[in-house]
């Protein structure tokens, strides 16, 4: 069993997964963020994300959410991935406006007024 470092270039954030996991389960496996969550088995798309260096095994995926053009630029559902090396990987699901926010993009809570 081998580990691979995954890092999502968005957030910087970087995560190791076990081989025989996909890169969402890796990521969820160890309560990370930074690549939306869906349904977890290709039918949704919200995992989309373009792999930027590194190599991978896949399943099939639904060609409603990757294209063979978009699949052959190394676009793929995190869902349906598993690393084979150590990846860089950019979110392009229809979710990442809600995950890769900068921090100062963030509400910043007001402090409570004491009575």
């Amino acid at each position: 069993m081998g580990h691979y470092t995954i890092t999502i270039t968005d957030t910087q954030e970087s995560f190791r997964c076990l081989d025989e996991r996909s890169v969402l389960q890796g990521m969820e496996a160890l309560g990370k963020r930074g690549i939306p969550v869906g349904c977890r088995q290709g039918g949704c798309g919200v995992c989309k994300v373009r792999v930027l260096e590194g190599s991978y095994s896949k399943r099939v995926m639904s060609r409603a959410h990757v294209s063979a053009e978009e699949e052959a630029e190394g676009c793929v559902l995190s869902c349906r991935i598993k690393p084979t090396s150590d990846l860089r990987v950019a979110v392009l699901g229809a979710m990442k406006k809600n995950i890769c926010r900068p921090q100062a993009a963030l509400p910043t809570a007001s402090p409570i007024p004491t009575p």
